[in-house]
């Protein structure tokens, strides 16, 4: 059964970011807040832990088109080729921010994701994600957790999440409640700015 762990946005309490940090080390799956909808992740480097959330939605791993949530945009040149300045410009300006970017994805990607030729890359305004992302000190693979009503798209419900996930995974983080709205999605590989999915997130920032 999950751990149900309360942690402030605010000021990250470091002992339970720790314990969050070393269940991801050894392969954990977690359930946490961003800036958008509740995300499930794990540790972009395991690759049992990538199957675990593969199996859990239903689909091949090879096939996953996941996001990599990272700590800021130094972490981009370790998984993304060389970005142009138009490009580096827009990324600039949107994160941290509720945004996930489509980037041509470089040859460090983790051996899982070595077929891919892009990327997902997502680095969330809020200080539970960041915090995490330091104590692992690589990125975290994220989905977003979707909710099998008809009316709500996304639980935003720490409770409630815990109830549906938690012989699921191990950790689920009481960061409080989620927001319904999921990021907005914008494919950068190709050069010209294309808008996949609207989301939370101010489309002015392409301009």
């Amino acid at each position: 059964m999950a751990e149900f762990i309360k942690i402030y946005e605010e000021n990250p309490n470091p002992k339970e970011i720790h314990r969050v940090v070393e269940v991801l080390k050894k392969g954990g799956l977690v359930i946490y807040p961003t800036d958008t909808v509740y995300g499930l992740g794990c540790d972009i480097t395991n690759t049992k832990a990538l199957e675990r959330i593969a199996r859990i939605k239903g689909i091949k791993l090879e096939k996953a088109q996941w996001s990599f949530i990272c700590a800021d945009l130094s972490n981009l040149s370790d998984y993304v080729r060389q970005i142009d300045t138009p490009t580096f410009k827009i990324l600039k300006r949107a994160l941290p921010g509720p945004y996930t970017f489509i980037l041509p994805g470089n040859n460090n990607l983790p051996r899982d994701f070595k077929k891919k030729k892009t990327v997902g890359i997502r680095v969330p305004d809020n200080g539970i994600c960041q915090a995490l992302i330091a104590g692992l000190g690589n990125p975290i693979v994220s989905t977003s957790i979707r909710d099998e009503d008809e009316l709500l798209e996304y639980t935003t419900d720490p409770e409630l999440i815990f109830e549906k996930w938690e012989n699921l995974v191990e950790v689920v983080i009481d960061g409080g409640y989620g927001d319904n709205v999921a990021s907005t999605i914008i494919d950068l590989s190709e050069g010209e700015p294309t808008v996949v999915r609207e989301g939370k997130g101010d489309l002015n920032i392409l301009n």
